[in-house]
């Protein structure tokens, strides 16, 4: 299929070309596009032009709906043309307007691309365009064959990445021509806009996208990564098996869940840095826990059609949720893409490792622009700024959890490298200096696989005196029970589980699974009282209910 992006130079624009022919990457502009209408947005441009050290003159301000959804005459109107117009008199855009209009209304430009790093979208700027049968014409796309591809509807954003491009039809969608290239041209670079969105159901949500970003890249990331894998298609599915080597080779400790539901509640969550999920309509699971939250810095995807469709609500969807518990980085949809054409998680996750920022590395990873998909997150985030390597170094000004979980990483690299002696001492000096259970847990796990029963033991004790059990701490207790018990310490994996159980809010499945290897811990104990009232109350718990009396 031919892209309909030309790249046509004109003498005009050599004196542009020759005058930011030598500038870097960090040094080309940023846009930062607000709603002049809307206070909030207009604050957070200036928050985020502030928090990066951008020029307040990069933000544009313009009168638009205060909607979510916004119709093409809306957006054409009060978006894509001054937009446009004030790209090419800024000479950020290489472009010249033609003085005519296609059949949507845009303005027809002659042009070469665009000289910005990025394109941030504030809070208060439309999120979709709604379908539009009017405007809709199949014969300026040779995709509409298909009737899923029938439409105009589309997120804002991903028509904005196309802006400094030629003609691009709005039915169905346009090949992007950055997908999957490792090692693109300046010429392909400049065709597509990177395009990444500050928003979330309150200002303060936003915000803490563009902050939670720089705390990561000050620090590091750190934390664990998850894959939920069993969702309802062969080919995501596969896109999730290709993560966990990835994650793995970065240095995380990876859990990952083959079930056919999404992850329960009450699931090890430990510290999520790192979360690719799929494929249920709203947030649940662990994500649902009132007192869940993302680590600094956290980048997370869950596959799901209408993931974007508002971003406004703290409980529809999965986006505005995940913002909303503190996410830096997601991605969604603002209505129906169809698998095929959704950010694939393998390829987000290689060229975010590598270097790549936000923006660049969601362009890598999707195939179809003018279309539903919408980039949640700062830009210019690069979640791998700092090296596992350079963490470790600066270790010594971390923070305590985050050093935990960079001491987690450092182990796992140690171990993988074939120098576990280095990778024990590690953790151990680690458990003396800075008790946390994800650690005794990793200890003991690499204990265990070097032989050493009694040291996997010691290393778990501490789970058997705590004498309150955090939220957040219950499915390691759990794990530690079954560890303990492993290691030949039955007494201990009970005084973990009676703590456990005592808990009246403890989540229906982790309950039950913690009932079930009660029983079987309390009768290798020897306590056949304990063991017989755990059996009870699991009997209790999954008896069916009773059949609703019949008239005699």
């Amino acid at each position: 299929m031919r892209s309909p992006i030309k790249a046509v130079l004109f003498p005009a624009l050599w004196f542009w070309l020759g005058a930011y022919a030598g500038l870097g990457a960090s040094e080309l502009p940023v846009l930062i596009l607000a709603n002049r209408d809307d206070p909030e947005s207009l604050t957070l441009a200036r928050f985020y032009a502030e928090k990066r050290g951008l020029p307040q003159e990069d933000i544009v301000a313009l009168p638009m709906p205060l909607t979510e959804e916004i119709t093409w005459e809306q957006f054409v109107v009060t978006v894509w043309n001054p937009l446009l117009k004030l790209g090419i008199e800024r000479g950020w855009f290489f472009a010249a307007r033609k003085g005519t209009q296609d059949a949507v209304g845009r303005d027809r430009i002659v042009s070469s691309g665009h000289r910005l790093r990025a394109l941030a979208i504030c809070r208060g700027v439309p999120l979709r365009i709604a379908h539009d049968p009017a405007r809709y014409d199949p014969k300026t796309n040779p995709l509409t064959t298909n009737p899923s591809m029938q439409t105009t509807e589309a997120a804002v954003d991903s028509e904005l990445a196309l802006i400094a491009c030629e003609d691009a039809p709005i039915a169905a969608f346009v090949p992007n021509p950055l997908f999957g290239l490792d090692a693109p041209l300046a010429l392909q670079l400049e065709q597509i806009l990177p395009v990444g969105r500050l928003d979330g159901p309150t200002l303060a949500d936003a915000k803490g996208l563009v902050e939670q970003a720089l705390v990561a890249e000050r620090d590091g990331l750190a934390g664990r990564a998850y894959v939920d894998i069993g969702g309802p298609h062969r080919q995501g599915d596969a896109w999730l098996e290709a993560c966990v080597p990835e994650l793995q080779g970065l240095g995380f400790e990876v859990e990952v869940d083959r079930a056919p539901a999404t992850l329960a509640e009450g699931v090890r969550f430990d510290a999520p840095a790192l979360y690719f999920g799929w494929y249920a309509g709203s947030l649940n699971g662990p994500f649902a826990d009132p007192d869940f939250r993302f680590p600094p810095g956290a980048v997370a995807l869950h596959i799901f059609s209408f993931s974007a469709s508002t971003l406004r609500s703290p409980n529809q969807g999965w986006c505005g949720p995940f913002i909303a518990k503190g996410v830096a980085a997601t991605f969604g949809n603002v209505g129906e893409p169809y698998l095929e054409f959704t950010h694939q998680p393998p390829l987000l996750l290689r060229a975010l490792a590598r270097g790549e920022p936000l923006g660049r590395a969601a362009l890598y990873s999707i195939n179809a622009l003018s279309w539903k998909g919408v980039v949640l997150g700062d830009p210019l985030y690069r979640p791998f700024a700092v090296s596992a390597e350079a963490q470790w170094t600066c270790r010594k000004s971390l923070p305590a959890g985050t050093e935990l979980y960079a001491r987690l990483r450092r182990m796992r690299q140690l171990s993988a490298a074939g120098r576990n002696d280095e990778a024990l001492a590690l953790g151990t000096a680690g458990l003396a200096q800075n008790p946390g259970l994800p650690l005794a847990l990793s200890l003991a796990a690499l204990r265990r696989t070097a032989g050493d029963t009694t040291g996997a033991r010691s290393a778990l004790q501490p789970f058997t005196h705590l004498k309150r059990v955090r939220r957040a701490d219950r499915p390691l207790v759990l794990e530690a029970a079954r560890g303990l018990h492993s290691a030949g310490d039955a007494r201990g994996a009970v005084e973990c589980l009676r703590r456990l159980l005592d808990d009246t809010t403890l989540p229906r499945e982790l309950r039950l699974s913690s009932l079930v290897a009660g029983v079987e811990f309390a009768r290798a104990a020897r306590e056949m009282e304990l063991a017989g009232r755990w059996s009870l109350e699991h009997a209790t718990l999954t008896a069916p209910p009773p059949a609703p009396a019949t008239k005699p």
